[in-house]
Parts: C-alpha cells; structure tokens; sequence
C-alpha cells in the first residue's frame, strides 16, 4: 500500500515539476511550487521523517509561498521571453539527471538496516539518548545535544540570512514605522477571508507553540514551530493589512527576537561553562545531568524558535516595504 501511495506521489510530483517548468505565468508557478511543497512533505512523512515533514510544510508551502508573492507584487507576473538558449539548459538538466541516476545504483536499498549510514552513530544515539537525555524524540536529542554545535551554527545562518536579505532589500530604520503595503486595510472587506482567517489564527499560533514545547516528545521544535507561529502572524498581516501587523509587532521587536534568540542559544553554551563544563554541556545547569539536558533543550529550542519567527517575519515586511519596480 505504501509503495502504490510512493509511486502515486512520485506521479503528482513529476507532473508538478513539468507544469512548473512549461508556464509563463509566475503566479501559476508560485501556486505549484507550494504544491510541490506540499507533495514533498507527504513523501518525507511516508518515509518516516516527520520533522522534515513538518519542516517543508511549514516553510515550503507556507512562509516561502507569501514571501514569492510579494516579489511578484514588485515585478510581475510574468516571465520575460527569452531568444534561445533552451536547448543548453534542456541538455544541462538530461546530463545531471543521467547523473544522478547512474549515481543511485549504487547506493543502498531504501530502508536496509545494514546500510553504512545506519551502522556509525545512529546506534549510539539510540543507545545512549535514553540514558543521558531521556526523552522520547531521539531527533531532538540529536539536533539539541548531541549536535548542539550544528544546530547553533543553524541559527546563526538564519540570523545572517535575515540580515543579509535587509540589507539588499535597503529598509531603512526611518521607515519602520510606515504603512509598507498600498492596500493597508488587507482583506478587511472581504468577508470570507475575514471569517475564515480571524478562525484560523489562534488554532495556528497555539499549533506552533505546542510544536515548540512538544518537540521532545513528537515531531517539530524550535524550527518549525517558529515557521508555523510566522506563518499565523502573516496571515493577520494578509487580512489586517501591514499597518496593524506593524503596530501589533514592530519591525525592531523583529529584529530583537533574531538577535536574542541567537544570543540565547549561545548564552546557554556560555552558562555552562561559567558552571564548570563544555560548551553546551547542558548536564551542568542541573543536580541531576539527566533534567540538566532536558532544561537546556528547551531552553535553546526558544532561541530557535525566536530566531526563526522573528527572521521570517522581517524578511516578509521586508519585501512588502519596497516599492513596486518599474
């Protein structure tokens, strides 16, 4: 059954993937790039990767879908028509695909428990997560602990990547407290919109923070509970307009919440070695190293989840503060 439901999503995708290449119409390919999203984060759940899945829904099809429409809100909505060239990005893309396919051959069988990858450290992280961390969710106890270092380093990305896109995008502090979208009032009249969405937006916000309180136990965390909390905060932006989003959240508080939820993750790395361990040995801030770990995961989950909410948020007001190119 799992196989028939692969292969029927491997259609969907392929189909997505032609649909997507063959418009001009960029409006039409946003729509299907989030179905694309959506597509990918089934696959990933069919093959037990729930995080990843959540992940991709949240910001695939989510987030990065509304940021797409505000760039074409300044450009258009249609591609430019190109004079030739076709014919050397169509043979680039079949030699990469024989590639790639060439390349599968010789990789494991999917699911085989004697793969290389299954036989170095994810034992030992099954082993050991229950004795040292005791918590359910061995992804969080990875990427929280055991790759702690990875996971700072992630944020401090987001972090760059907020302020790198501002940067490029020239908002200017002068500007923060503007009304960015000519349409300030959003969906106001619209009456569907207003009804469905003011419905939606509490179930979303407390949906994203139960994700980030529940990441030691089911799938999400930090990451995508911040996408998730974004994702409801635009959508009031979507029906109130930028104005009242603006006013309910300023740009600074934005910006605050990037910067403190990085200083947090690595202020907690810092706090424990003042109490005498490593960096990001949580087992220190705690009698017992067991609650030690447990309290520095979640108390480094909501840098990351401030980190990202905060950074998706900024860069949305960000593109919707700049002016239509002529």
């Amino acid at each position: 059954m799992i196989l028939i439901f692969a292969l029927f999503l491997l259609t969907l995708l392929v189909i997505t993937a032609i649909a997507i290449v063959r418009t001009d119409d960029l409006f039409v390919a946003v729509m299907l790039t989030s179905i694309f999203s959506l597509l990918m984060a089934a696959n990933f759940f069919i093959l037990d990767a729930a995080d990843v899945a959540l992940t991709e829904a949240a910001v695939g099809a989510g987030v990065t879908t509304v940021i797409f429409l505000c760039a074409l809100e300044l450009t258009g909505d249609r591609e430019k028509a190109r004079v030739g060239g076709r014919w050397i990005a169509l043979s680039t893309v079949g030699v990469l695909a024989l590639l790639i396919i060439y390349a599968t051959f010789d990789k494991p069988r999917l699911g085989d428990p004697d793969a290389p990858v299954h036989q170095h450290l994810a034992p030992w992280y099954l082993e050991k997560t229950p004795e040292y961390i005791d918590i359910p969710n061995v992804v969080t106890a990875i990427l929280g602990s055991f790759r702690g270092y990875d996971t700072l380093g992630e944020v401090f990305v987001v972090f760059a990547a907020c302020i790198g896109v501002l940067f490029i995008l020239g908002v200017s502090p002068s500007r923060k407290n503007q009304p960015v979208i000519k349409k300030s009032s959003g969906l106001r009249h619209h009456l569907i919109p207003q009804v469905v969405g003011r419905l939606l937006i509490p179930f979303i916000v407390l949906f994203g923070l139960y994700v980030q309180f529940h990441g030691e136990y089911g799938p999400g965390g930090g990451f995508q509970a911040g996408a998730i909390i974004a994702t409801g905060i635009i959508l009031y932006a979507l029906l109130e307009g930028e104005s009242e989003a603006l006013r309910a959240i300023p740009r600074g508080v934005l910006l605050g919440m990037v910067i403190g939820g990085a200083l947090l993750y690595g202020g907690v790395g810092v706090a424990c070695m003042l109490m005498g361990g490593t960096f990001l040995d949580y087992s220190v801030l705690a009698t017992d190293p067991v609650f030690g770990q447990q309290l520095g995961i979640l108390i480094i989950e909501a840098g990351v989840g401030m980190a990202v909410c905060g950074a998706l948020l900024a860069i949305f007001h960000a593109f919707a503060a700049r002016e239509r190119l002529s």
